[in-house]
């Protein structure tokens, strides 16, 4: 298959900072859109894939996958979009389009397994896939998406994760009006938990241990906030949420939060990777048929619902626009929690 070599940002080891260099694309085939990358929002998992945190980056790697851009190509076989549509890309490149998973729109839990937008593997080229810390990326029309044209376009570029992430619970579990809902933790994924539940009508908590925040949290929509490691408040609110969306990424207590849930209710964790410590207390998800959930990304399908709604609705994310010559440094502050709320990059300063 034909190549084209393309301008990039990527590390060749987990030790090494990301620079420039030049990976190969395939040229488009009859079912592919080639787009030319405007934003790149910069998530957690980048940098855990760049540091091979959680093992099996294969080098060189260059992360991404919060693309937004514009069509500058496609196949002689697509139907969805034209040059110069507006497009995105998320987390998922391709899956087995066969499994049951796959067939109910659901290619995040695709059995066999789906293909990163970065460090996947190229069914084309045989070799790892590279996200879109790029000039431009080649992707099945499948999984590219329509953007509303009314969004701003650096604030969008965080929903194809940050927003996925914390949409497909919110529409699992049902929420919506009368609904009560949490929210643990004020980052990336958490500030898009509020505005999205906001606006799909529940009454909406943060639970956050910074006082500090409460008033961003109030101005981006929530409409209480509990001081997590305040024992009053944390007990002034037993009992009450239907769902809890936990975006917090390291190691924590659910106990606690489990005893806030409402009958029936569910805690979804989607920022956390590992084991559970403490463990967790059955006693009171016994005696309250609560659970304890997980979520991950989302469908296309239901990613391309979620950008709709936030076209409906004028959401996109807190953002901070960068260069990519300063992804090293945004990555240190990442790791400080020194962002509101998601980095992105402005590609037009690779092309310079």
């Amino acid at each position: 298959m034909s190549t084209q070599s393309v301008k990039a940002y990527g590390t060749e080891a987990a030790t090494a900072d990301l620079k420039q260099l030049n990976i190969n694309r395939r040229e488009t085939t009859p079912k592919d859109v080639e787009i030319d990358i405007l934003y790149c929002g910069v998530c957690h998992s980048d940098l855990h894939t760049a540091r091979n945190d959680w093992g099996g980056t294969v080098y060189p790697a260059v992360p991404g996958h919060e693309i937004l851009g514009r069509v500058t190509k496609v196949g002689s076989e697509v139907t969805k979009f034209k040059v110069g549509d507006l497009a995105a890309v998320g987390c998922i490149v391709d899956s087995c389009r066969e499994c049951a998973s796959c067939k109910e729109d659901l290619e995040q839990y695709c059995i066999p397994g789906f293909t990163g937008t970065y460090n996947g593997k190229d069914k084309h080229l045989k070799t790892q896939t590279f996200g879109g810390y790029s000039e431009k990326v080649v992707v099945d029309e499948h999984f590219v998406l329509r953007v509303p044209e009314n969004l701003d376009l650096a604030g969008t570029a965080p929903l194809l994760c940050a927003g996925i992430t914390t949409w497909s619970p919110l529409r699992h579990w049902n929420v919506g009006p009368d609904t009560k809902v949490a929210v643990v933790g004020l980052g990336g994924l958490g500030h898009m938990a509020i505005k999205l539940a906001n606006a799909l009508g529940a009454n909406v908590t943060l639970f956050s241990r910074s006082p500090e925040k409460t008033q961003d949290a109030l101005d981006l929509g929530a409409h209480e906030v509990v001081i997590s490691t305040d024992k009053a408040q944390m007990k002034s609110v037993a009992g009450k949420f239907d769902v809890i969306i936990d975006t917090v990424p390291y190691v924590h207590d659910l106990n606690p939060y489990v005893g806030t849930l409402a009958v029936s209710g569910t805690i979804v964790v989607v920022g956390y990777l590992g084991g559970l410590e403490p463990l967790l207390n059955t006693v009171p998800m016994i005696m309250g048929r609560k659970s304890v959930a997980g979520s991950v990304i989302g469908g296309i399908a239901e990613t391309q619902e979620m950008l709709d709604f936030c076209g409906k609705h004028n959401i996109t994310s807190e953002v901070e626009v960068i260069n990519i010559q300063d992804i090293n440094e945004a990555y240190e502050r990442m790791l400080k929690s020194d962002v509101r709320y998601r980095f992105v990059i402005d590609m037009a300063s690779l092309k310079a």
